[in-house]
């Protein structure tokens, strides 16, 4: 039995079925995102007679039942609560002619550089009759009080703000195209003259939009969840193509949840939004709906996993714990109802442990794809990672895979390992991880370390606040200062115009042994003077006057050598600063640096 028909529907059939709410789409749907360009374009294809691609509806009633919601730009309240049809492609150009021709409000569209503007748009007649390769200079976008300006938008340029004007100038309103007789009563009315010319654009313009057949292919009712959610994944590859969280909310939503409502909460169905709970901690704010699914997924599969082996089943009878994008994807409902709360409390125990290493800034996290591990583990261990024995453990996988730089790119076989794995040393000394075995550091990395995007650039800068390091400048250590709004940055040691005029090579100043954080007051302060200089004008500032001693125990909790910094040694500094940032990298590891890599 086939799940679908093809046929073809007329535009104006389609519209009118869309603007009466009998087809409409599936809440979890993406909202519209087309520009004022490609609205303008489609308008083009359609008075050309091009074809625009084919549309994909599905009939209601059948075993898939989805929240709905009319086209953008329709009331809800005005139209039916129960459609007949949903739109599974094509929802950009549905919703695009849907503004354009078939309602009179303002298009809600947007430039090209994404600012969200209001449209109305017109046919220039007089260039529509000039020939096809003229219909593109003919279709025009005016504001929202239909007009368009110049000069800054001090004068207008084109007032098309009444039908007299409309009829005048002779531009034909798109929301008149499927209705064109009262505007051609006013035209008789207003500019009788041109009548003829109008007759000319009805039968070369209007007509080709009124006759427009888009092909369509209908699924019926008794098609599978699965594959409607297969065809959700294939049919949006050439648009916007649909994550996982919305290829899952599809698949969620056949059985009657909301995934869309969990996540980001609905005032109308007074659901209140995860999103917004993990926005309230400053560590969670970037976490996405992805991540959320990622850590349900490793429980459920670990758990899956661990009733295969209970039962007896060996070898590739034993499911794997999994992050996969096809796992998360099999994620079933009851799964996610499941864990999703406990996960969620995983997530807040994780940045509770990442404010102990000394994370309290969201760009300060080296990886966002370390978090999704590190939450399932705090879902399995509740309280108990703050056991000391437990804590030693997290926090050295923690920074093996910060400063060993395991956890860039696809890491999704990692993610598992690093669940089962850790999870089996918390209980067995022996049973190191593979994260904390792989991960390893060449203090030749040291001298490569410049951009602060880097996960080990960010992961070392963590590392030196940690040890309390405080401002040359400012009373109080880094970390304080940045908490009460105070402008922090990372700042050269040797400055810049120092080492240059020294003739030093950017490639050995501008790496972050030659870099600390510190306020920009204290950065100013140093200009590009030598260290010998700016210290003794730091020490001697009528509001510091601090002796040798004070400064030079602020300069050892940055891991910098005072000695040698005075001394404006700069080869010296380099070497010992490179040897102390080591010792603070070999300690968070729990290992040394590579044998044989670092210089004689």
């Amino acid at each position: 039995m086939t799940t679908f028909d093809s046929t073809k529907r007329s535009l104006p059939e389609l519209l009118k079925d869309i603007t009466t709410g009998k087809i409409q789409l599936p809440d979890f749907q993406r909202g519209w995102v087309w520009d004022d360009d490609h609205v303008q374009s489609l308008l083009v294809s359609i008075a050309r007679s091009f074809p625009v691609g084919a549309v994909m509806l599905m009939e209601t009633g059948g075993e898939v039942r989805f929240e709905t919601r009319p086209v953008e730009g329709i009331d809800p309240d005005k139209v039916t609560k129960s459609p007949d049809q949903l739109i599974l492609d094509g929802q950009q150009r549905l919703t695009s002619l849907t503004q354009a021709v078939g309602l009179d409000a303002p298009v809600n569209t947007r430039t090209s550089k994404g600012k969200p503007i209001k449209r109305h748009y017109y046919f220039d007649i007089r260039t529509a009759l000039e020939g096809e390769d003229r219909l593109e200079d003919a279709v025009i976008a005016v504001d929202e009080h239909r007009q368009t300006r110049k000069n800054f938008g001090r004068d207008v340029d084109i007032d098309l703000s009444t039908r007299q004007l409309e009829c005048e100038q002779l531009y034909f309103p798109c929301d008149k195209l499927l209705s064109p007789n009262d505007w051609a009563g006013d035209l008789f009315k207003y500019n009788k003259d041109e009548i003829g010319t109008y007759f000319q654009f009805q039968e070369k313009i209007i007509s080709a939009f009124s006759a427009y057949q888009l092909p369509v292919i209908e699924l019926k009712k008794e098609t599978s969840k699965e594959a409607v959610c297969l065809v959700f994944e294939k049919v949006n590859t050439g648009g916007v193509q649909l994550s996982v969280f919305e290829l899952i909310t599809a698949s969620y939503a056949a059985e009657g949840y909301n995934l869309r409502d969990d996540w980001f909460g609905s005032d109308i169905r007074k659901v209140a939004s995860r999103k917004a709970r993990f926005e309230a901690h400053e560590l969670l704010q970037d976490v996405q709906s992805t991540d959320l699914l990622q850590a349900i997924t490793l429980l459920h599969t670990r758990e899956r996993k661990l009733d295969d082996l209970r039962a007896g089943k060996t070898g590739k009878q034993v499911r794997p714990v999994s992050a996969k994008r096809a796992s998360v994807l099999d994620l079933p409902l009851e799964a996610y109802r499941r864990w999703a709360d406990a996960v969620e409390r995983g997530f807040i125990e994780a940045s509770y442990f990442l404010k102990g290493e000394c994370f309290y800034s969201r760009r300060e996290l080296p990886y966002a794809t370390q978090l999704v591990p590190l939450a399932a583990v705090m879902t399995l261990l509740g309280k108990r990672w703050r056991e000391p024995r437990i804590h030693a453990k997290l926090s050295r996988w923690f920074w093996s895979g910060v400063l060993g730089e395991l956890y860039g790119g696809a890491v999704e076989t990692r993610i598992a390992l690093d669940l089962e794995e850790l999870m089996n040393w918390f209980e067995d000394d022996a049973e190191l991880p593979r994260t904390v075995i792989d991960a390893s550091f060449d203090p030749t990395r040291l001298e490569s370390l410049r951009s602060r995007n880097s996960a080990a650039y960010k992961g070392i800068n963590v590392l030196i606040l940690r040890e309390g390091a405080e401002d040359f400048f400012w009373k109080g250590d880094i970390q304080y200062l940045d908490n009460q709004g105070v402008e922090l940055d990372i700042h050269h040691i040797f400055p810049r115009a120092w080492c240059q005029a020294q003739g030093l090579s950017y490639r050995v100043y501008d790496s972050i042994i030659n870099k600390t954080p510190i306020s920009a007051r204290t950065n100013r302060m140093i200009g590009g003077d030598a260290p010998s200089a700016y210290l003794a004008r730091l020490q001697g500032h009528q509001q510091v006057q601090l002796d040798d001693g004070a400064m030079n125990a602020i300069l050892e909790g940055h891991r910098i050598p005072a000695e040698t910094l005075r001394a404006d040694d700069f080869d010296a500094f380099y070497q010992q600063r490179k040897r102390r940032l080591l010792e603070i990298i070999e300690k968070a590891m729990g290992k040394k640096a590579l044998v044989g890599s670092e210089p004689a």
